[in-house]
């Protein structure tokens, strides 16, 4: 009886020259720190952020008040992280918002921008 034995000397390999998100989880178009995407965007952010947050609650179809509710725009940005399926999670939303309140508000206001709402 003969048995024969197959070796396997190399793990296949994928090569991706473009990458092209069509289902599943994607990502946020602009990182929270790329304030200069939108000079707009990060003048209101920096200046009037009462105002860009209440664009951004009436955009996502919220009441403007809402920007003036404790941690209102940690749920802001989770809903629109769902709304377009954006990967992360509660606790990445918390610690932007947290740290990074201003650059995590104009992030959100250039994705809405960008994905056309």
């Amino acid at each position: 009886m003969e048995f024969q034995t197959n070796v396997i000397n190399a793990q296949p390999q994928v090569t991706v020259t473009q990458y092209t998100v069509t289902s599943g989880s994607s990502e946020w178009s602009t990182n929270a720190c790329d304030c200069c995407e939108d000079c707009g965007i990060c003048l209101c952010g920096t200046f009037v952020p009462c105002i860009l947050a209440c664009k951004v609650a009436q955009d996502s179809d919220e009441s403007c008040c809402l920007a003036c509710l404790p941690g209102a725009l940690i749920a802001l940005r989770t809903s629109i992280r769902n709304r377009y399926n954006i990967g992360g999670s509660v606790c990445d939303d918390w610690l932007v918002m947290a740290c990074i309140p201003a650059c995590g508000l104009c992030q959100m206001a250039r994705e809405q921008k960008i994905r056309g709402n």
